[in-house]
């Protein structure tokens, strides 16, 4: 019986660091590029136009009704057919952001309903447009109460990114799944993945704790 032998993984440590790097920068991007979809969904999914409305609930529709690994083989694969070519990593950066942004637009409306109508009417009686309310006093407020389940929905972004391995973006997976073929121990691999995982995870809870803090101070 073949015993685990761990030593191989540090000898390969430069391969697993590189995907954790690509892992770092796919995750960063599409965070923060599904917190801007969020805010755009969640202003046209209650605006007072009706076709804009049923835009983006028909959008938030086929989103929410298929899997994201569906999405990232149509962008990738079916894209080309219509002359859109993609890089493995922008394609991965696409189908993260607008898969999560799409949840985390449900949870931001949610956020921006819930803020008292009251914010509004003070904020339009100092003059402030619409926009301007929206802006600098709603949303706002809204990110702030919602911040915990979008911290979530970004862990789960996280986890999920994975699947981008399927159309050959170097993430940690892939890395991992390159190192085995080398070296054919896909234990010690798959562990030490699992690993790296864990660590970046970390820091991402570290840095949602620390942004959950201070926005309860300015509560």
């Amino acid at each position: 019986m073949q015993g685990l032998e761990f030593s191989v993984v540090f000898e390969n440590m430069n391969i697993l660091l590189h995907g954790m790097f690509w892992t770092v920068v796919l995750c960063s991007s599409a965070s923060l590029l599904s917190i801007v979809v969020a805010v755009v969904l969640a202003m046209t999914g209650i605006s007072k136009l009706k076709p804009l409305r049923s835009a983006t609930f028909f959008f938030l529709w086929v989103f929410r009704g298929t899997p994201l690994l569906l999405q990232l083989f149509l962008f990738y694969f079916g894209l080309p057919q219509i002359g859109l070519y993609l890089s493995p990593i922008i394609t991965g950066i696409i189908g993260l952001t607008l898969h999560f942004g799409v949840y985390n637009a449900d949870v931001l409306r949610a956020g921006i309903l819930g803020v008292e109508t009251g914010q509004h009417e003070a904020s339009r009686s100092l003059g402030l447009s619409y926009f301007q309310t929206m802006r600098k006093v709603i949303i706002p407020q809204a990110l702030r109460n919602v911040s915990p389940a979008v911290g979530n929905n970004l862990i789960a972004l996280l986890k999920e990114s994975s699947l981008v391995s399927i159309i050959t973006v170097p993430e940690l997976t892939l890395s991992a799944q390159r190192a085995i073929s080398e070296t054919f121990r896909p234990f010690e691999f798959y562990f030490a993945a699992g690993a790296l995982y864990y660590v970046v995870n970390w820091g991402l809870e570290f840095i949602l704790q620390r942004v959950e803090a201070r926005t309860a101070l300015t509560r």
